[in-house]
Order: structure tokens, then sequence, then C-alpha cells
């Protein structure tokens, strides 16, 4: 099926969204897709900040995304907007990066104030990368996200169904989408 690279924007090492994510890989991989993982908090700090695009962090990172069928894209809310470690990271990106692909916005955050992230900060940005198209997104609660003692995680199951829903819409646009050709 479609290559599909799964980038974590998350600055925190026991994150409940990295969670989700690698959560949601697995619906993604049983459809048949080959899902990558991105870690955006595994890049050096000092190639992110310092905007290194020849760090070999930063070169591999554009390679996935170059290859990448289509990208799901987690971040928690901070201050109702992305995290600031994905931001510097969009921000080393070539500016077409997501020409031709498919993309699936996901959020996490305390609070249903903040469920507008997704559109009026995170949605904005990936159209501006040339995404060819953003699948509908979807914010999830924090206290609908419970890390088990073995580390896996719970979802509610009123989100369990909307994040089926999402990711399966996401899976069945990747083979949909047109190839553009973005002039750059």
């Amino acid at each position: 099926m479609a290559t599909v690279l799964s980038v974590s924007g998350s600055p925190s090492a026991s994150s409940r969204t990295s969670r989700l994510l690698r959560h949601l890989d697995q619906r993604l991989a049983a459809q048949g897709h080959d899902v990558i993982p991105l870690d955006v908090r595994t890049i050096p700090a000092e190639a992110l900040l310092g905007a290194d695009f020849r760090h070999p962090a930063i070169v591999e990172a554009t390679e996935l995304f170059a290859r990448a069928d289509g990208v799901v894209v987690g971040t928690p809310v901070y201050k109702a907007s992305y995290s600031g470690v994905l931001k510097a990271l969009l921000d080393l990106l070539p500016q077409y990066a997501l020409a031709g692909k498919t993309v699936l916005p996901l959020a996490t955050g305390g609070s249903v104030a903040h469920v507008l992230a997704i559109d009026y900060a995170l949605r904005p940005v990936l159209t501006c990368m040339g995404a060819a198209h953003i699948v509908q997104g979807w914010f999830t609660l924090d206290k609908d996200l419970a890390v088990q003692d073995d580390g896996s995680l719970a979802v509610a199951p009123t989100a369990t169904e909307a994040l089926g829903q999402v990711v399966d819409q996401f899976s069945a646009a990747l083979g949909r989408t047109p190839l553009l050709a973005v002039a750059g």
C-alpha cells in the first residue's frame, strides 16, 4: 500500500501524544501500510535550534518526508498552538516537503478550549508546505488517554471510535491523492 511517516511533535519522552501515534501506527500497519515512526524529540537540539540543514538527523528527516506517501502529524497543544519542537523541524524542511502527500493532523491537550489549534495553527502550515490533501484531523483530550503499567496506551471508547474513523479516512485517502506538481 502506502508509506506513512508518523511524526510525533512532543518534546516529552513519556508523551501521551507519542504513545497515541504509535497506537494508531498499529492500525495503519494492519491496513497494509508501511509505517515509519519519527519522534522529533530524538533529533539533536543543536541541529533543530541551530537550523543546521546539513546535520545528518535533519537530512534523514527530510529524506523520510520525501519518501512518504502520507504523513500523520501529532502534537500536544501548548499555549493554543502546536509544539515548538515540531515548529523547529517544519521550519527546516523544504518549502514544499508535503507536496503531493495526504496528511492527517492530530493533537492532544488538556482542554477542549484548544480544539481549534489544529485548524488555526497547524493546518495553515501544512497547507503552506504543499500538502495535496489534509484529511479531517482530530483533537484528543488528555483524560481520554491513559498509560497502563506495561507502558501501553488505553484510549477511552468514544475517542477510540473517533480516532478509528479519522485514521480509516486517512488510509482511504492515501490511494486517491493525485500527485501535484509544485513549482519551487
